[in-house]
C-alpha cells in the first residue's frame, strides 16, 4: 500500500484543505437517506459491534475525512490501517484467496465470498443501528472519491512517464451538491482542482464571447474593471487569432478548446513566442487517457479533463459487521 506521492509529499494531511462546513453536507446526506422511520434500526437495536471496511478493487484511496464525519455524526468511531492517498494493492489477498481449497460440499453459502480476496483497511465500532445507518452513505462517498483519485492518478502517472512539466486539472463539470468532495479527490489523486466556483478565477467562455458580439478585447477589459488585479482572467478560444487577442487584452490564461493535438501544440508554441512572460496555455476538450500524451509540450501548461468529475468509475468497498 505504498503512497503514490513523490518524495517530500508523503504524510500530507489533505483534510486540512476542507472547510468546516463540509460536515453540514454529510448531515444533509444522512437526512436524505433517513427522512423518517428506520425500521431496520428498530430491528437490530443498540448492541455495540465492530465492522470491517473492506477494499474490493485496487486503486487510490480518497475520502477518509468524509467517511469519518459520517460515523462521527452517528456516534461511532473509525480506526484506519491505511493513509489517505495510498495505493490499495489487492494482489496479496487475491493470491491468498486463489490458494484456498475447493468450496465445501452441500448447499451454496455466499457468506465467505464477502471476505475472500478483500483487504481490510479500517474498523468502525459503535451501536449497530447507528453503524448501519451510516453504512451506505459512507461507502457511496468513499467509493466515488477513490474512483476520481484513481483516474486522476493514472493521468498523473502518464505525465510523469513522459516528463511533462504541466498540470492535470479538473473542470467545473461537477455533481451539484458534491463539488467539494469531487474536487478534493482530484487533489488526493495528484491533480489540481481548477477553479472551484464562478467566484474564483474569471473564465470567459465561448458563450460570453458570442454574447458580447465577439469583441474579446472589450470583454476582457470589462472583466478586469470588476475583478481587478487579484483575480486572473481566462478566455476560452476557438482559434489562435482569438487566443492572441485575449492575451493582448491582458488575459493571463488562454484555453485552446477542442484543438487537435498537432494544431494545439503549434498554437501554444506561437503564443509562448509572442507572449513569453506570464501567459498560461491550457488545452481542454475531449481529452482522455489515450490522447493526453499527444498534447504534452514545453509550451502547454495545463490539460483539463471534464471526465475526472463527471465520467469516472468508482472503487468498490463493503462494510461487514463482525459482532
Amino acid at each position: 500500500m505504498d503512497n503514490f506521492l513523490p518524495p517530500g509529499a508523503q504524510g500530507n494531511d489533505f483534510a486540512l484543505l476542507l472547510p468546516r462546513h463540509f460536515r453540514e453536507d454529510v448531515v444533509r446526506f444522512l437526512e436524505q437517506d433517513m427522512p423518517s422511520f428506520d425500521v431496520g434500526a428498530f430491528v437490530v437495536g443498540t448492541k455495540p459491534v465492530k465492522a470491517h471496511l473492506l477494499a474490493k478493487t485496487p486503486g487510490i484511496l480518497a475520502g477518509m475525512p468524509f467517511f469519518n464525519a459520517v460515523f462521527e455524526e452517528l456516534g461511532c468511531e473509525v480506526r484506519w490501517f491505511v493513509t489517505e492517498g495510498c495505493r490499495l494493492d489487492l494482489s496479496p489477498v487475491a493470491e491468498a484467496a486463489a490458494q484456498g481449497g475447493p468450496p465445501p460440499e452441500g448447499d451454496f453459502d455466499a457468506t465467505t465470498s464477502h471476505f475472500i480476496g478483500k483487504m481490510k483497511i479500517a474498523e468502525v465500532t459503535g451501536p449497530v443501528c447507528r453503524l448501519l445507518q451510516g453504512e451506505r452513505t459512507a461507502l457511496n462517498i468513499i467509493s466515488r472519491c477513490s474512483g476520481i483519485a484513481t483516474q486522476t492518478n493514472r493521468l498523473v502517472a502518464i505525465k510523469q512517464e513522459h516528463g511533462w512539466h504541466g498540470e492535470i486539472a479538473a473542470t467545473r463539470k461537477v455533481t451539484p451538491g458534491f463539488r467539494l468532495f469531487e474536487k478534493y479527490a482530484v487533489v488526493v489523486g495528484g491533480g489540481v482542482p481548477h477553479r472551484m466556483t464562478l467566484s474564483d478565477m474569471t473564465m470567459l467562455k465561448d458563450n460570453h464571447c458570442w454574447a458580447c458580439g465577439g469583441d474579446i478585447q472589450a470583454m476582457v477589459r470589462k472583466a478586469r474593471s470588476a475583478c481587478g488585479f487579484s483575480n486572473k482572467i481566462e478566455v476560452e478560444c476557438q482559434s489562435l487569432a482569438e487566443a492572441v487577442e485575449a492575451a493582448t487584452a491582458g488575459a493571463e490564461v488562454v484555453m485552446l478548446d477542442n484543438f487537435p493535438a498537432p494544431e494545439a501544440k503549434t498554437a501554444a508554441a506561437k503564443l509562448k513566442e509572442q507572449f513569453p512572460h506570464g501567459l498560461t496555455v491550457e488545452i481542454s476538450g475531449g481529452l482522455n487517457e489515450e490522447t493526453a500524451a499527444e498534447y504534452f509540450s514545453e509550451h502547454v501548461d495545463v490539460l483539463s479533463f471534464g471526465s475526472l468529475t463527471h465520467g469516472y468509475d468508482v472503487l468498490d468497498f463493503s462494510l461487514k459487521v463482525m459482532g
